[in-house]
Parts: structure tokens; sequence; C-alpha cells
């Protein structure tokens, strides 16, 4: 759980730097995932890796007016997710919610599987996002690596739910996170 914890500490914060870099004059713009602009991605992105991931070690479902929700239009979003990410990396300081399953209404799977799952989220998306505004991602090796096993190990239900693409070849001297992008089937070389 530890080693888990720092990886989903680190990537919250790099989350919020990377929202902190989203300008208003972006949110139309084309992201990496085709069927959504900046903002629709955004929003996607802040609910299921800040209020998603929270309900997620509390065990509570999301309510359905945050999935209505438009995050964006809030002026100071980025400022509240970045707020809402320590709380939802707090809610998984115990060591005890960790353990047992987590009820995804009507499926369940571990909570170290979820809470991973989710990391990989914040990256991923973070990735999108910092792409589309003409960011960069900024993460240490170890929590590069954490969000490559994780999409290795789950690439297969992501395709079931056309979560990811089909993998893509990543670049020879591909760095770890860009290995990760290349088998979720994102081109790590993407631009706007």
């Amino acid at each position: 759980m530890k080693s888990e914890h720092r990886a989903m500490t680190e990537c919250a914060a790099e989350a919020a730097r990377i929202a902190r870099g989203v300008t208003p004059d972006r949110l139309a713009g084309p992201t990496p995932c085709a069927e959504w602009d900046v903002r629709a991605l955004v929003n996607h992105w802040v609910l299921y890796t800040s209020h998603g991931l929270e309900h997620r070690a509390l065990r509570k479902p999301l309510p359905d007016e945050l999935g209505a929700r438009d995050f964006t239009a809030d002026a100071d979003w980025a400022q509240r997710y970045a707020a809402q990410l320590d709380r939802a990396v707090a809610a998984w300081a115990d060591p005890a919610v960790w353990e047992g399953d987590v009820d995804l209404g009507g499926a369940a799977l571990p909570a170290r599987q979820i809470a991973s799952m989710v990391v990989k989220e914040m990256v991923v998306h973070g990735w999108d996002v910092a792409r589309a505004t003409g960011q960069q991602v900024r993460l240490s090796e170890e929590s590069a690596a954490f969000v490559l096993k994780v999409v290795e190990d789950n690439a297969e239900l992501y395709r079931q739910y056309q979560g990811f693409a089909d993998p893509v070849e990543p670049p020879a001297d591909a760095d770890t996170l860009e290995r990760a992008l290349s088998a979720s089937g994102r081109d790590p070389h993407w631009a706007a």
C-alpha cells in the first residue's frame, strides 16, 4: 500500500499542476481522445480521478449530479480539483481502505486494483490534457513504472470497454511513460 499511495500522491500533485495550466481559451480544443474536446476530457478527468477516487475509498456511489456537472464552468475549477484530489488522496491514506473490494454498481474489484486504475487515469488523461494544452507531464521513474504496470495489467479490460485503442509501437527511444501511453493506444507524439 505504501508504494501505491506514494504514486497516488505524486500523480495527484502532477494532475493538479497540469489542471492549473489549462487556460479558458483551450477548453474547446482537440485532445488525443478524438471524441472529446478539452472541456469534456477535463470534466471526465476531474469527476473520476478526484471525486471518484474519494468515493471509492469511502465505498460510496458517485452522486448523479456530479456526472452531469461542468466543472470547468467555475473560474476556480483547477483549485477546486486540487483540493478534491487532496481529499481523495487523504481518504486512501488509511491502510484498511486498500483491503477488500469496491462495488462498482453490480461488479466488484479489489480496492487496490481500483485505486491503481484511477491513478493510471490521473496520469494518462493528465497526459491527454497536457498535450492538448501545450504542457508536459513530469513524473518520477517510479511512478511512471507504476502506471506502465497498471496499463499492462488492465489493457485488455480497458479495450473490452473501448477505454483503450489498440496498442501502438512506441518510439525506439521511448521512456517509461511513453511506453505506457503506447500500450494504452496513444501516440506519444500526438500534437493538437
